[in-house]
């Protein structure tokens, strides 16, 4: 393949970058490569935000380049494949750079997966959905690649699961914490967006949702917008029930809802009585305060 990266021999490599805890990568050859011939990593699951970090990154670039090279491979139809370093591509887009330090790789698909997934996760915040993809595709490329984590010559030692190995690799709780993720892969958009925003736990999402059919969850969604809700689990446990029962309709998600979310209580005191008690100068704010403080006296006393 034709490239017109240019190389840049370095020795003491050792500090500049380790992708996923893998061995240092002393004596490697970096070449600057055009950005025009860096592509994103099919499926790529990690967000590349111009946000406060992505800033930055930009002016960090721009003052004293591109620290931590980034790896790549190449391409069968040209140009190389961004293993990692996503937002430091588009950090060298917006401080007005033309080329990018890289690592070149020949890397197959699980082996560029584990490490795209593993550089990734020691980003300072990941959004759970993130976490989700990523933890799926690094399941999928474990699991090609034939790897065993459950063999011990001790019996009393627990045996690792798959999952369990990626825990560990990503100081997560344990396997269930990651299966947890990898389940809310089957949640429709909107829902996901309600976990990435903390409206939603990510254990509640994967145990009461996640299962529900898209058609389902799609009714959810409807329902929870047009009442204004976040169900909670009780509710959530009912709903998996009827969907499991093959009785799960809009209407009973609807009725479920409401059940345990009555109409908000409104009272009204009309002008004319509230000016008996309130001089005709004060203002309705004023006279809100005044109630509210009146009845925190009188909840003291008889509740």
């Amino acid at each position: 393949m034709k490239s017109s990266a240019s190389k840049i021999q370095l020795t003491g490599f050792d500090d500049l970058f380790q992708a996923g805890g893998t061995s240092e990568v002393s004596g490697e050859t970096v070449q600057e490569v055009p950005l025009s011939e860096l592509f994103p990593f099919k499926n790529h699951p990690f967000q590349v935000r111009d946000d406060e970090a992505m800033q930055k990154t930009v002016e960090s670039i721009a003052r004293s380049g591109v620290l931590s090279p980034g790896i790549v491979r190449p391409r069968q139809e040209g140009g190389y494949e961004i293993i990692a370093g996503h937002r430091r591509k588009r950090g060298s887009e917006l401080a007005g750079k033309s080329t990018m330090p890289v690592l070149i790789r020949t890397l197959d698909d699980d082996e560029a997966t584990i490490i795209m997934v593993d550089s990734n996760l020691q980003r300072e915040k990941i959004l759970p959905s993130e976490k989700a993809f990523a933890y799926k595709m690094k399941l999928e490329a474990l699991k090609h690649q034939g790897k065993r984590w459950d063999l011990t010559s001790a019996p009393t030692v627990q045996k690792l699961t798959t999952r369990d190995k990626i825990a560990q690799d990503a100081g997560e709780k344990s396997g269930m914490t990651v299966a947890r993720y990898i389940a809310l892969t089957k949640l429709v958009p909107p829902l996901l967006v309600l976990v990435d925003e903390d409206k939603l736990a990510v254990s509640t999402a994967a145990d009461y949702i996640s299962d529900l059919t898209k058609q389902e969850q799609t009714d959810l969604v409807s329902v929870m917008d047009k009442l204004n809700v976040i169900p909670g689990r009780g509710q959530l446990t009912k709903i998996k029930q009827h969907s499991k029962d093959g009785t799960l309709t809009i209407t009973v998600i609807e009725t479920l809802l409401k059940a345990e979310h009555p109409a908000a209580v409104q009272v009204v005191l009309k002008q004319a009585r509230l000016h008996q008690y309130f001089p005709q100068t004060y203002t309705a704010q004023q006279m809100e305060e005044v109630i509210v403080s009146l009845l925190e006296a009188w909840s003291v006393q008889h509740l």
